[in-house]
């Protein structure tokens, strides 16, 4: 995780401190442009006067102790029904649901595996009913959306 993005974290630590928001991600990368992209969620979900609420308080404070020395675009939103999992606590909170797992090379011949989560833990995903996928060939797990 970069400096910026270790900052933020702190920074929205005090942010949402005493609300029923819950950070899930903070990426600071550049595209074209730089963007700081911060992910938050709560039972229910969130909304636009949510998300805009938050970007002005962050907005603010990133203003006032000035952590981003170039130009970015700051984009405050939700991390979505198909919301990537990083943290052991977001392998945690979504034990139990179906997941699409990608693979950075295939394993058996398939770069996508889709199971029930049973967990993670130091050197494999396990998947139910499947065999544990190796962590260092997963490139990323993201909550299973049927449409």
């Amino acid at each position: 995780m970069s400096k910026v993005e270790s900052q933020v974290e702190s920074l929205m630590a005090e942010i949402l401190q005493g609300t029923d928001y819950e950070l899930v991600d903070v990426e600071y990368v550049k595209e074209r442009d730089w963007y700081l992209r911060v992910f938050v969620d709560k039972a229910g979900g969130i909304d636009l006067d949510d998300c805009q609420n938050i970007s002005e308080k962050l907005g603010a404070k990133l203003d006032e102790i000035s952590i981003i020395d170039s130009a970015y675009n700051l984009e405050v939103s939700s991390p979505g029904i198909d919301r990537i999992l990083k943290k052991d606590k977001d392998f945690i909170r979504e034990a139990g649901k179906v997941v699409d797992v990608t693979l950075y090379a295939p394993l058996d011949g398939k770069k996508l595996f889709v199971g029930e989560l049973q967990g993670r833990d130091e050197k494999f995903l396990r998947l139910k009913d499947m065999e544990p996928l190796p962590l260092e060939k997963v490139a990323q797990v993201r909550l299973h959306v049927d449409f």
